[in-house]
């Protein structure tokens, strides 16, 4: 393939990617709700959904336009009304923000600008920001991010469905079969993060050696039945199997079960996007924080895994004694391999997608929940930030924990086997749960 046809595809997977995503977040903001309900603040922990709406293309003006291109502004006076950091989510329903009309013109006149442009843009330039499209595909995934945090503001939402429910078995997702609870992965090293992914996030670089010692790890994320089974046995009740912090926020929080939970008549009901349904037993449990997760496996009379722990299991593969870029191989996903990307509202069966396993036989490690870690968030050996700190530096080192995997929401553009997560120990309308871990008895 010659040079000129290797930027064709680039710009025409550009083009698709853009394309793409902003189908998406207009499906959750002007296609689905009325003004009335996109101005709104749904919940103090999130944002109008016209602020996300807004903030997508004032993102990609600054990135795609200004910083890209090198020209003018088209709207430098909305900058400070759009600025994540200035802005705390819970007071941005003060702020003068477009309304839903102008902020699709605004997204409109910035995307044709960006167009316009990209017909005639060159990706091998010398300017890392520039080569392999780098500056593209980081604002194509920070769009689609968006979309799934706009997914986290529709399940706090009160009111009727809006957003389609497929069935919940999508193709590819075949039911659990009989299988290993757990794995062994063998003492050794493995390479960690990567050099050579080119829309990568500076989190995920660069690539190193990690030691780890023996360690078990389970095939499939603890279920909606595993998770009950904790909650009738006490484990709510029982300040062994918490950690300080995590009692302590029990005790604050006064929380007995996951988010969007209750108990009816006998029976656990979840609410999920408007509509109430009875718990499904073999789904991996969702809307759990850190420290919920960290007293199951305590429970359990095991642990969550370090994050080392759990990319050594989704990318190495000890017949070769390389890293993938997916626990399945280095092909992109596709509907066999994982359940993302909003082809559901929710998490498939734990235990599906066998084409989407491991070398070593673990399951769903992309795909259909985010998966809480033991490990504090921050820069790997080697980091240098890039192209800002607001992405990833400014927030090491301030108690956030690491989350790996993606969920039903992560659209694949963000689902490689590096990409890591963060968020603060209390989360829970994030869609997460965890699988656990233990130390082998003779590591």
């Amino acid at each position: 393939m010659t040079d000129q046809q290797t930027e064709n595809r680039l710009r025409d997977r550009i083009a698709a990617g853009l394309g793409e995503v902003r189908v998406r977040s207009q499906g959750l903001t002007v296609h689905a709700l009325d003004d009335a309900e996109l101005v709104r603040q749904h919940s103090p922990l999130m944002s109008p959904l016209v602020w996300d709406l807004a903030h997508v293309g004032n993102y990609e003006e600054q990135w795609l336009i200004r910083a890209a291109q090198g020209q003018e502004a088209i709207r430098p006076d909305i900058d400070v009304l759009y600025d994540a950091f200035e802005n705390p989510r819970a007071k941005r329903i003060e702020l003068p923000l477009l309304s839903p009309r102008e902020a699709q013109e605004y997204n409109a006149q910035v995307r044709r600008r960006v167009l316009d442009h990209l017909d005639r843009a060159a990706f091998d330039t010398g300017a890392p920001l520039i080569d392999g499209g780098f500056v593209y595909g980081m604002v194509i995934q920070h769009e689609h991010q968006h979309d799934e945090t706009m997914l986290a503001t529709h399940q706090l939402r009160r009111g009727e469905p809006v957003l389609p429910d497929p069935v919940p078995r999508p193709r590819g997702a075949a039911p659990a079969g009989p299988g290993p609870a757990e794995v062994r992965i063998e003492a050794g090293p493995f390479t960690m993060g990567t050099s050579d992914e080119p829309w990568a996030y500076d989190n995920e670089r660069p690539a190193h050696v990690v030691h780890l010692p023996a360690y078990h790890i389970d095939t499939a994320a603890v279920t909606n039945a595993q998770y009950l089974e904790f909650m009738a046995d006490g484990g709510y009740d029982q300040a062994r199997w918490w950690s300080r912090a995590g009692w302590e926020w029990r005790n604050r929080s006064a929380k007995r079960a996951p988010a969007f939970w209750r108990r009816d008549a006998g029976q656990w009901l979840r609410r999920r996007f408007g509509r109430v349904e009875p718990v499904p037993p073999d789904e991996p449990v969702q809307h759990v924080c850190f420290h919920e997760a960290e007293a199951y496996a305590a429970w359990a009379g095991k642990r969550l895994p370090t994050e080392a722990e759990w990319e050594k299991a989704a990318r190495h593969d000890p017949a070769t004694g390389r890293s993938r870029r997916f626990p399945w191989g280095d092909a992109d996903p596709g509907a066999t391999h994982a359940n993302l990307g909003q082809r559901l509202l929710r998490p498939a069966p734990a235990s599906a997608f066998p084409a989407g396993a491991s070398p070593y036989g673990v399951r769903q490690l992309i795909g259909d929940v985010w998966e809480w870690t033991a490990t504090d968030f921050t820069g790997y050996p080697g980091f240098r930030t890039f192209p800002y700190r607001e992405y990833s530096e400014v927030f090491f080192g301030d108690g956030y924990k690491v989350l790996r995997g993606g969920s039903w929401a992560t659209h694949p553009t963000s689902a490689r086997a590096t990409f890591r997560n963060w968020d603060l120990p209390i989360r829970r309308q994030i869609f997460a749960g965890f699988r656990c871990a233990r130390d082998a008895e003779d590591a």
